[in-house]
């Protein structure tokens, strides 16, 4: 899908790293491209690689961002932020033209919500904004438990824009839409993992082979 003289945003998360690894294969042997990275990790990364980057403040439209997800269901709805990048993805992504996830079939679900969705919070009144999230996912039917993530040292887990992160392990989210919706009306909430209608096509990795979902090209 990457073509010469393309602006692209880069993904973040395991998935993603092997993208912007061949992206900076590619550009070794000569492909012009101009990037924007939608976390420091992947800017790290793409800069040892001698990939061109940019801002969205020096270059607010893009082509195409390739990233991954941790859940994909078959309206082309995503979980993503396992990796706490959300914010900067969803930013990334609805300032391209179309966005292509990335993933295995693991991440094919008929329903979101198995996997914990994340919030990304200001810590000013942060049980506030908790209280009012469960008070959220209770009008929806989802499970109530609220998660602070934590780093392996046991300190909050800190976003690249200075946030911490409440996992919801919701079980099942029936409406995302209407969840996504209400979700974005909570003081407090920076940004949610529910991805509606910003992905437009999938490459999925399954043992038979690669399958397409959506619109791709």
């Amino acid at each position: 899908l990457v073509q010469d003289g393309m602006k692209l945003g880069l993904g973040t998360g395991s998935t993603a790293k092997h993208f912007v690894d061949l992206l900076g294969s590619r550009v070794q042997h000569g492909l012009k491209v101009l990037c924007v990275p939608t976390s420091e990790a992947t800017r790290a990364q793409a800069a040892a690689l001698n990939i061109p980057l940019t801002t969205l403040d020096e270059t607010p439209r893009l082509d195409l961002t390739v990233d991954g997800a941790d859940e994909i269901d078959p309206d082309m709805n995503l979980i993503k932020g396992g990796g706490g990048a959300h914010l900067r993805e969803k930013i990334v992504a609805c300032a391209s033209r179309r966005m292509v996830v990335i993933a295995d079939a693991s991440k094919i679900v008929t329903t979101l919500g198995a996997f914990p969705l994340p919030i990304e919070v200001v810590s000013f009144g942060m049980e506030a904004t908790k209280l009012h999230l469960a008070q959220v996912l209770t009008r929806h039917g989802c499970n109530t438990e609220i998660v602070m993530r934590l780093r392996p040292d046991g300190r909050n887990f800190v976003t690249d824009s200075g946030h911490w992160i409440l996992d919801c392990h919701c079980n099942k989210i029936a409406n995302p839409g209407k969840l996504a919706a209400d979700l974005s009306q909570i003081p407090g909430m920076v940004a949610h993992g529910l991805f509606i209608g910003i992905c437009s096509g999938a490459i999925i990795a399954t043992p038979e082979g690669l399958r397409m979902m959506g619109a791709v090209t």
